[in-house]
């Protein structure tokens, strides 16, 4: 079975790659929702249908389909190197792995409820909840990528001063695009 081990590294890491490709885009979709939803008729209906239809897309074409291949593959994984499981840095690792699927219920949640038309946040909320999969990527990054030598005060402080900066140019865009709409 180890003989296959890159193969399905390599499966594992395309999925991980294509679901956080829908985790990122599907907030952006439920910015352009909001947003649209301001506009006046029939614009508005125009790209709220539109709207729904991308998001069902993608949501149900690439990223449940990639986050089911993403965790079968690495559970294969872990079949082949069990051993991976004593490790520290793994039970972390399966920690930020636990965030990103409840960060990725939460976003079939909202999905749910913008194909209903109930939307509950703000155009500015969504664009710091699109912030939470890139916490999570670098978290799990850093992990992979470091193991042992993974520093925990440095990692610990280091999300937290990317979150503090990601949260910094979101409020810098607002400012900027209330200037400038078509920024």
């Amino acid at each position: 079975m180890s003989e296959y081990y890159n193969y399905i590294k390599s499966l594992h890491l395309i999925f991980v790659i294509t679901w956080f490709a829908g985790l990122f885009y599907i907030p952006r979709l439920f910015i352009y929702h909001i947003e649209a939803k301001q506009k006046p008729s029939p614009e508005k209906e125009i790209l709220s249908k539109q709207l729904k239809l991308m998001t069902k897309r993608l949501w149900f074409i690439i990223t449940w389909p990639s986050a089911v291949l993403a965790i079968f593959f690495a559970i294969w994984l872990l079949v082949i190197y069990p051993g991976w499981l004593t490790q520290p840095w793994m039970h972390v690792k399966l920690g930020f792995v636990l965030l990103l699927i409840l960060y990725h219920l939460k976003n079939h949640q909202i999905f749910n409820r913008f194909q209903r038309d109930d939307i509950r946040y703000t155009s500015n909320y969504m664009r710091m909840w699109n912030e939470g999969a890139t916490l999570i990527l670098f978290a799990i990054v850093f992990l992979v990528m470091l193991k042992h030598t993974f520093n925990w005060i440095f990692g610990v402080v280091g999300i937290i001063v990317l979150g503090i900066l990601l949260m910094l140019g979101i409020k810098l865009y607002k400012r900027i695009r209330n200037k400038n709409p078509e920024a």
